[in-house]
């Protein structure tokens, strides 16, 4: 029988707070019980909201505010190194991303480039990273074009970038183009090249994306919708082909809602997403032969406005970001039925918002 080997299990979370407070936590995860505590607390960044982790290189950026020559708010990230021992965060470099805010960020499979997306200003950044893990200036910016149906999709608002695992395409969410947009990724060029548009549901306001593990299917939540689109997804020619869209929320729900991140679960049988304003995640059974999905659950999220949330490693629990009532919250996930249950553990935090996992073996310390 082989022994596994010690290791430690950390969450990020990141939250909307002033630069002179903490804005990005490091808690040690309970990967036996779903517990979690936080051991540090990193200030120096405005509103760092979304957070991207490098585990191969143990560094972690988070995105910010920042001003422009002119004194404007613009997009920022900051750039840190993690001690693998502790979590401990220790600042690189901060860099302008974008001449707007911005709203997430993503790395590329090689941990080469960092993607930016920008809500407010409809348009996606790419910066390199440096071989010392700093970013460098931003080398593309794609601006995007075009309106939609909703009086909020009066512009385009680009939501996410997510990379495929061949690291060949990335995709953006634009929600007010009600678009699911595929570039082509140049990670040597430092760019990205437009390759397919796809239309979702007029008014559904596509927010962010996850492929399947197979890579056969994706999963888009439109945030304006309350919906789910399935798709699927030709990882050789990067196109993606809607299969069909699904509510998020019971059939008998009257009240205002708002989507807003999603997750599949490591072995690709089931999907999870928030709903803001019903404050559920929804858990939907994939099948497996045709990518479809039906939903066998929506399990409240213990607090109020979830934003992202986030499976452990392992897939044995889950951890949801309540901004509005200031806590995140630990829930046991049923791996044979894929449904939740909370576990009693939670935290209190100021606005949490973002929750990215990272792991490491004791030995490498």
């Amino acid at each position: 029988m082989t022994a596994h080997k010690p290791r430690k299990t950390y969450a990020f979370i990141g939250s909307y707070a002033d630069s002179k407070n903490p804005g990005v936590y490091t808690a040690l995860f309970d990967e036996a019980k779903g517990s979690f505590e936080v051991t540090h607390q990193t200030a120096g960044l405005q509103n760092p909201t979304f957070l991207a982790v490098d585990t191969d290189n143990w560094r972690l950026y988070a995105l910010s505010e920042g001003t422009d020559a002119d004194g404007q708010r613009c997009g920022a990230a900051g750039a840190y190194q993690i001690a693998p021992a502790n979590g401990q965060l220790t600042p690189l470099n901060q860099a302008v991303t974008l001449p707007v805010t911005t709203c997430h960020i993503t790395l590329d499979r090689t941990n080469q480039l960092a993607m930016v997306a920008s809500y407010h200003g409809g348009m996606v950044g790419v910066l390199p990273i440096l071989e010392d893990g700093k970013l460098g200036e931003t080398s593309d910016i794609r601006r995007h074009q075009g309106t939609s149906v909703l009086p909020v999709q009066d512009r385009p608002r680009a939501h996410s970038v997510t990379v495929d695992r061949n690291n060949r395409f990335a995709v953006v969410c634009d929600l007010g183009l009600d678009k699911v947009i595929v570039y082509k990724l140049d990670v040597e060029g430092r760019k990205l090249d437009l390759h397919q548009e796809v239309q979702v549901p007029p008014g559904s306001g596509p927010r962010h994306l996850a492929f399947h593990p197979s890579y056969r299917y994706a999963y888009v939540i439109n945030e304006l919708g309350s919906s789910m689109t399935a798709f699927a997804y030709d990882e050789e020619q990067g196109q993606l082909a809607p299969i069909e869209t699904v509510s998020t929320l019971p059939g008998d729900y009257q009240g205002d809602n708002a989507c807003a991140d999603v997750h599949i679960s490591p072995d690709g049988r089931f999907l999870y997403g928030s709903n803001r304003g019903h404050d559920s995640i929804v858990v939907y059974a994939i099948d497996a032969d045709n990518g479809k999905i039906s939903a066998i659950q929506h399990e409240s999220t213990g607090g109020k406005h979830p934003r992202n949330f986030a499976l452990s490693p392992d897939g044995r629990f889950l951890l949801v970001a309540n901004k509005d009532s200031n806590n995140v919250v630990s829930f046991a996930r049923d791996e044979a039925t894929g449904k939740l249950a909370p576990t009693g553990d939670k935290l209190e935090l100021s606005m949490p918002v973002c929750i990215k996992f990272a792991q490491v073996e004791a030995d490498a310390e």
